[in-house]
């Protein structure tokens, strides 16, 4: 097991990164992470306001000048497509360039309900709208000089999951874990997947991999006592989190070590190398064989597609690389 940790971050000035959840638990460190290393970071948050008060609160804890650290804060509420699709489209006027994209935020085990469009939360919020947003996106981070990401959190909890295709909402039965567990293996499926696809059009300089953060004290698992009504089991959560898990800033460390480590390959999937894979340094690790079925994935594919009206492009990527080759070496010539 390795011992990298956020000091190993190279430089990252010049570097735009979107972050999707940069207000709370693992996003938050992430960017804390970007930041202090140069990068401008574009948070995609739900709510605006707690936003603005996650950057106020980098620039304190990271020492920055009020006018220091560009952190853009902008709504994207990733249960509403209507809401990826002008984040999409505002990031794209007003960046000429994104180097990583983050697909960070989610929900966990909460009590059954809707996105906007009417999709069953777990699923909608952690994979359709990480999928459409992706898509919005691409052609930019393709386009982009040099290496770019796209990193896709998923969980230890894809272990469990399955993609119920006869039932995706879970509309005739729900268990809050099953749906979680199977909108994390949808995570990965889709990363896996999307690098296929990249590879396949001949794109090399952009790749994407997946992390998870092992058992990370967040608020994440205080969501679903509290929409619940639970008390007891908050108070579980609570007392689990504090014996088992570890910091949200170890636990942000495989997502920030796939979206900036050198030598990371496209497909890669990173997590803490400790105990049960739950704590500890960020390392590659391998993910169950179902996250890996190439028919499973391109059946996710087709489906995401059809539910989120979002088609990627590959072809036009393929031609777009192909003018960048051909522009070096042009350029070499002379």
């Amino acid at each position: 097991m390795s011992n990298w940790t956020a000091a190993d971050v190279p430089d990252l000035s010049g570097q735009t990164i979107a972050v999707t959840g940069a207000n709370s638990g693992l996003g938050f460190e992430a960017t804390r992470v970007f930041a202090r290393k140069g990068a401008t970071v574009v948070m995609a948050c739900r709510s605006t306001d707690r936003g603005e008060r996650a950057a106020a609160d980098i620039r304190r804890r990271e020492g920055f000048p009020a006018d220091e650290a560009a952190l853009d804060v902008r709504e994207c509420d990733l249960g509403d497509l209507s809401s990826v699709e002008s984040f999409a489209d505002g990031l794209l006027a007003d960046y000429d360039e994104l180097h990583t994209l983050c697909n960070n935020a989610g929900v966990m085990a909460i009590p059954r309900s809707e996105t906007a469009d009417g999709f069953e939360t777990q699923f909608g919020v952690n994979h359709l709208g990480h999928f459409a947003l992706t898509g919005h996106l691409l052609e930019r981070i393709v386009e982009t000089p040099g290496e770019t990401r796209v990193v896709t959190h998923s969980s230890g909890a894809h272990q469990g999951g399955e993609i119920d295709f006869d039932d995706l909402h879970h509309e005739e039965s729900y268990g809050k874990w099953e749906a979680y567990s199977q909108s994390k293996l949808a995570n990965l499926l889709f990363a896996y997947e999307l690098q296929r696809r990249l590879s396949a059009a001949g794109v090399e300089d952009t790749i994407s991999a997946a992390c998870h953060p092992g058992y990370a004290d967040t608020s994440l698992q205080a969501r679903g006592p509290k929409e619940e009504g639970s008390t007891v089991k908050l108070y579980a959560m609570r007392a689990m989190n504090a014996v088992l898990g570890q910091s949200a800033e170890m636990g942000a460390l495989p997502l920030v070590y796939a979206a900036t480590a050198p030598g990371v390959d496209g497909g890669a999937y990173v997590g803490p190398g400790g105990l049960f894979d739950m704590r500890g340094h960020p390392e590659p690790q391998r993910s169950n064989d179902r996250s890996y079925d190439t028919e499973r994935a391109e059946r996710l594919w087709a489906v995401s597609e059809e539910l989120t009206g979002v088609s990627y492009d590959f072809e036009a990527l393929a031609g777009a690389t192909a003018d960048d080759a051909s522009d070096e070496a042009a350029s070499a010539a002379d």
